[in-house]
């Protein structure tokens, strides 16, 4: 659990299904730089509600994951969404998941501030952890964005 100034950032996403993965890579990538204490890095995997608790202890919480809408794999798009109906509706594989999570967290009366990057992908590789190249060449871009909102969001804090 976190304070009501802690920063949570999530990497959601399948390994094992190629692009599908971003937001974990992205935290593997995330691990070797350092954060104020109040920053938290997690990899949510594939979602689920097993991660209400995670939310629940956190004021803002960054997330990153991959989707399919048919812009150029690679492409970053940045949203707030306040409902579940505000996320893209062609998350990938854990779509619903990560809805009922916000949807949940936003019942229960403990919806933190949400900041969701997504990475455009083609489609899903079964059983391959490795990224194409235009999804690989993104994450320096999404670990750029995290930084600047991080800055963005602790200047709020003080």
């Amino acid at each position: 659990m976190g304070t009501s100034e802690s920063i949570l950032i999530l990497g959601i996403g399948n390994l094992l299904l190629g692009d599908e993965g971003i937001g974990v890579h992205t935290i593997q990538a995330l691990e070797k730089l350092s954060f104020p204490d109040n920053v938290q890095l997690l990899d949510g995997g594939t979602g689920g509600f097993h991660l209400l608790s995670h939310l629940e202890g956190h004021a803002c919480v960054i997330l990153i994951d991959a989707t399919i809408d048919g812009k150029p794999p690679g492409t970053l798009s940045v949203i707030k969404p306040k409902y579940s109906s505000d996320f893209p509706k062609t998350l990938s594989a854990h779509d619903i998941g990560l809805k009922d999570l916000v949807e949940s967290s936003a019942l229960l009366g403990h919806l933190p501030q949400i900041i969701l990057i997504t990475v455009s992908i083609a489609d899903l590789q079964p059983m391959t952890m490795d990224l194409t190249p235009a999804v690989a060449q993104s994450i320096p871009q999404v670990v750029d964005t995290i930084q600047t909102t991080l800055q963005k969001l602790l200047a709020q804090q003080t």
